[in-house]
């Protein structure tokens, strides 16, 4: 008897196993339309598969509509599903709609993404939603993303608001969200709460529901919950992790298997308010013109080992995030403000570069070591300096800023990047509301401290490559062709000429700079060179760190705050031969890099990157919040700005000093329109010429602060100082280029003073 090919189905009706013997190994949907053809169905056998896989629904079997059947408990082939989780740069996602009868947990599919073409930026996010093909494999779910979906509601964590009708609304807290949504749940809250919402059903029409209140919005703890929650931020430690932790905390040091260097007096120069001590600095003359140096760095890598719950939790963050009322940190206070901290007077688990620098600021020499060290000194940067300029500073810090005036002058030659961007600082009273607002004063002693970690993190780059061992390099890439031809199109608006043909280095945008001696002009040219640079990123490829004009560069000098820095430190230890005895109890034994990681470093670089990414965003909005909190009692002042950002919808503007981007839409400029000059970044009068361009210095008054949203509105002045008489909504006309302004185009669902407009 002919055997059957194996791609050839039984005629007739099939039985319950060919059925879900075919609903799992179809390629496509499977409905009862496909398996009435796949089996050859006609008549009353299509009505028979009717009641049979009713039937077999009946039994729980299988699940789904007619037309798109899978097995239960399993997932449809196309399905939408919600990313729940990101583990090393990879989404993983439960459907969307899961809602079991028996509260069984949902399937968790690892997203399959297509990077082709796509930036190194992560196009998912925990919380986005997305359409995909779904297979089950030997290793687990898998979904291969068919296209990302639009968020079903927005702005989930919100303020509580009452319409004339007393219906409730969510305001979002995200600026760049317009819409409030419906609140069809209010779960206890009441207007003017911050709460946290989800969706109440699968129709955006259903609104959302009230899942936790969080309470008054203007809270100071509420900013940096605000920023975790919509960022996603983790920000509680499992049980195993901090287990692991407090196990790791009672490791003996192995005094044996480590250089003493209790007897040099090493120092931590921090800012006033640090929450972690990662590095120390040691120098002494050699003699000769140079000097000898010590970087000690916290020996994280000897308490959080590979492949444990803690490092699965510390890949998970990626780096620690910092608030002005809170820090987020990768790791559990007890490692991180504690047993790995480098405190005055304690001896210390350490990981220790040498380097023997000439007088011309060369480093002749480089080793690392792991060592105990015990602090001679915790110092704020402010006290260092002022013991340096009165002449009251002990030898070791004498011997420090020595040191570093021939590593600055080495530093000097290389010609890095030099642009001016000031560091807000928020500064709270002892109920944590805001005592001050100010930019951080830049001192010789954030200089030193800066040098001794720039030589060590390119010790340590240059030590793995001599190894022939892997590097996570910290990679800032030369400015793009686009860009720089975007550089010389709005420098051609100034009458400056900027030749592409010439080798593009730090040094040229440096000159760029020091030849402009107009300060408007100046503020102009700066903004525009900052935006031609490329984003920096960690990656196992070298590519060269141009702000800092050096080929090759590493993280090194932050383990406890930076998953990068733990990397390097990992990967030290295998190159010198530096692991430890191993561990009694359930710690991993090693405290080199994995083997995973050894592979492919690619995918946790990846992932770092896109961590210190949203890391960046949370910690900057809630700044602007803060600042937006302490300018709201401000409205209607005057403040000088600076334009940070134009486009044809209007401009935004930044106060000096200060900051707090705002927005001045282009209908307040007056009642003539307003052209859009794109290359030279700028808004240009149709009638009178006037021009609002990138870093123009103004004078604006304060029209709106929202300390939830963290936005701001400016209201122009005119010559005079009184506010622009606004534009009205009347037509505008047909004409060549790109004329912006009117009210044309404003969206029909906005939420205006608690109602809706349509």
């Amino acid at each position: 008897m002919a055997k059957r090919p194996h791609n050839k189905r039984p005629q007739g009706l099939p039985s319950r196993e060919q059925v879900l013997e075919f609903i799992q190994s179809a390629d496509g949907i499977v409905g009862k339309r496909e398996i009435g053809k796949a089996f050859g169905l006609k008549g009353q056998e299509k009505i028979a598969l009717k009641r049979l896989l009713k039937d077999m629904a009946e039994e729980g079997l299988i699940d789904g509509k007619k037309t798109a059947y899978h097995r239960m408990g399993g997932v449809p082939k196309v399905t939408v599903l919600r990313v729940v989780d990101i583990e090393d740069g990879e989404p993983y996602a439960i459907p969307d709609a899961w809602q079991p009868e028996d509260g069984t947990t949902p399937p968790r599919l690892r997203v399959i993404e297509n990077k082709k073409g796509r930036t190194r930026q992560a196009a998912l996010r925990t919380g986005d939603r997305i359409l995909a093909r779904t297979e089950e494999t030997g290793g687990g779910w898998r979904a291969h993303v068919m296209k990302k979906l639009p968020a079903r509601t927005e702005g989930l964590m919100g303020v509580v608001e009452m319409d004339g009708s007393g219906k409730p609304w969510l305001a979002p807290t995200d600026k760049r969200v317009r819409n409030s949504s419906p609140i069809a749940d209010l779960g206890g809250a009441e207007e003017g709460q911050l709460v946290v919402a989800e969706p109440a059903g699968r129709s955006p029409r259903s609104g959302v529901k009230v899942v936790e209140v969080l309470g008054d919005p203007l809270a100071p703890k509420s900013f940096s919950l605000i920023a975790i929650s919509k960022h996603g931020i983790p920000h509680v430690f499992p049980e195993q992790a901090l287990e692991e932790a407090r196990a790791a905390s009672q490791l003996h040091l192995h005094e044996d298997h480590r250089e003493d260097l209790r007897d040099v007096l090493i120092v931590a120069i921090d800012p006033a308010d640090a929450r972690d001590h990662d590095d120390a600095i040691w120098a002494e003359p050699d003699g000769k013109g140079g000097y000898k140096a010590l970087i000690a760095i916290a020996d994280v890598s000897y308490y959080v080992r590979p492949g444990g719950a803690l490092d699965r939790e510390a890949r998970k963050r990626g780096n620690s995030v910092y608030f002005p009322d809170r820090v987020v940190p990768m790791l559990p206070e007890i490692l991180s403000a504690d047993k790995c901290s480098l405190k005055q007077g304690e001896d210390r688990a350490s990981m220790v570069c040498h380097l023997h620098i000439d007088s011309e600021g060369k480093v002749l020499s480089q080793r690392f070591t792991r060592a105990i060290v015990r602090i001679a000194q915790n110092i704020a940067y402010e006290d260092a300096q002022a013991q340096i300029d009165d002449d009251s500073a002990p030898e070791y810090l004498k011997n420090l800023w020595g040191c570093w005036k021939i590593l600055a002058a080495a530093r000097d030659d290389r010609d890095p990047l030099e642009l001016e961007l000031p560091e807000r600082r928020v500064m709270l009273d002892e109920q944590g509301k805001i005592a001050e607002i100010a930019v951080r004063e830049r001192l010789d002693a954030h200089r030193v401290v800066e040098d001794f970690m720039i030589a060590a993190n390119v010790a340590a780059a240059k030590a793995l490559e001599n190894k022939s061992a892997p590097v996570v390099y910290r990679v800032h890439e030369p400015p793009s062709r686009e860009k720089l031809v975007a550089l010389k199109d709005y420098l051609a608006t100034f009458g400056r000429n900027f030749a592409l043909g010439q080798v593009i280095t730090p040094g040229l945008f440096n000159r760029m700079l020091k030849d402009v001696t107009d300060d408007a002009e100046k503020a102009q040219v700066m903004e525009a060179v900052l935006r031609t640079q490329t984003q920096a990123y960690y990656g196992p490829k070298n590519a060269g760190h141009f702000g800092l004009a050096l080929g090759s560069y590493a993280h090194f000098t932050s383990p406890i705050r930076r998953y990068s820095d733990l990397l390097v430190h990992r990967a030290l230890v295998d190159a010198y031969k530096l692991e430890q005895p191993k561990p009694t109890g359930e710690l991993p034994p090693t405290t080199g890099l994995s083997d995973r990681d050894r592979e492919d470093l690619s995918r946790i670089t990846d992932a770092i990157s896109q961590a210190e990414r949203r890391a960046m965003e949370a910690e900057r909005e809630t700044i602007d919040r803060y600042v937006a909190a302490w300018l709201s009692g401000r409205v209607g002042e005057t403040f000088d700005t600076r334009i940070t950002g134009v486009q044809p919808f209007g401009f935004f503007a930044t106060i000096e000093k200060l900051g707090g981007d705002g927005l001045v839409p282009v209908s307040t400029l007056g009642r003539e329109h307003f052209r859009y000059d794109e290359a030279a970044h700028a808004l240009v009068g149709e009638d009178s010429g006037t021009r609002y361009a990138l870093g123009d210095r103004l004078k604006l008054k304060l029209g709106e602060a929202n300390p939830i949203t963290g936005a701001l509105k400016f209201v122009p002045l005119d010559t005079e100082g009184n506010p622009i008489e606004a534009r009205g909504a009347r037509p505008v006309p047909k004409r060549k280029g790109k004329y912006v302004g009117g009210k044309r185009g404003r969206p029909a669902n906005i939420r205006h003073q608690g109602k809706r407009k349509r």
